[in-house]
């Protein structure tokens, strides 16, 4: 039986028996399909435990909390059931489901706390509704930066193979036409790309790491109105840059006294910088 989602992720996190393991290890060997599933898995493995561990959170609201406990309670039985494998015995779901459910659950608050006094545009993620206000999804992904410190990805290596899938994903799957800029000349690091979701559409997270500091993340979405000119304001204790460029809305975060995250902005405007995995296919190309 081909393995879910759930069990290559439990593979990749090192929580199956080694019975379970080489069982998946089995059907990797005949799927290429698998193996590319695992690799994109692994591209985003980050150390979000350190992450949120150096953080000092606000409290979850009340009624947010009990919404979440009667998730969690409906949700269990079914968790449970799927994780038995069809066995009579039962076991509890996997600490990193309970992780990424809080997590969740967090992030939700972020979106619950803005998103309804600021609706979207119809039919796009929502960049800027109007002069001077910002987007919904740019205050949540400076939000969500605010929670990432240097050390988050101070020992994490770029897997340049999983994350040039990854953008492949990106490209064909999301159907965002992205290009990943090389921001080492202006000291920022490249560590890791991300799929996630906002509203049900794709955010693209691009994590950097400067010299010293704090990380740094250029953020996509597809918004398909006019081209928009750089703008710089702060939010959440972090420096947002943000523009319209070919049908996409970039967001530049940081929180960084070291950089000049506009002069930056305008490199990646007018890409007098590389990029990443364009120049990595190139020197994959063969020698005529």
């Amino acid at each position: 039986m081909r393995p879910d989602d759930s069990n290559l992720l439990a593979y990749v996190d090192g929580e199956l028996e080694p019975a379970e393991s080489a069982s998946i290890e089995e059907e990797l060997a005949g799927s290429p399909a698998l193996r590319e599933s695992v690799a994109l898995l692994r591209a985003s493995n980050l150390p979000y435990r350190e992450a949120f561990g150096t953080q000092t959170l606000p409290p979850v609201p009340e009624d947010l909390q009990r919404r979440i406990e009667a998730m969690a309670d409906a949700a269990q039985p079914r968790l449970l059931s799927t994780h038995s494998r069809g066995s009579a015995r039962r076991r509890p779901a996997p600490l990193w489901l309970a992780a990424a459910f809080v997590a969740g659950a967090f992030f939700t608050g972020f979106l619950l706390r803005f998103g309804p006094a600021m609706p979207p545009a119809p039919g796009n993620a929502g960049t800027m509704i109007a002069q001077g206000e910002t987007a919904p999804w740019i205050r949540s992904a400076a939000d969500y930066q605010a929670l990432y410190s240097r050390d988050t990805l101070a020992d994490v290596t770029p897997d340049l193979a999983g994350s040039a899938k990854t953008v492949d994903a990106i490209q064909h799957v999301d159907g965002l036409a992205l290009r990943v800029p090389d921001l080492h000349d202006t000291g920022l690091t490249f560590k890791t790309i991300a799929r996630l979701r906002f509203r049900n559409k794709p955010l693209i997270q691009i994590l950097y790491l400067p010299q010293r500091g704090a990380p740094v993340a250029l953020c996509v979405v597809k918004d398909a109105r006019a081209d928009q000119q750089i703008d710089q304001q702060q939010l959440t204790g972090m420096t947002v840059v943000s523009w319209r460029q070919n049908e996409l809305a970039y967001a530049l975060i940081g929180q960084t006294d070291t950089l000049d995250l506009k002069a930056i902005a305008r490199q990646i405007l007018t890409r007098r910088v590389d990029a990443i995995f364009a120049r990595i296919a190139s020197r994959e190309q063969p020698l005529s």
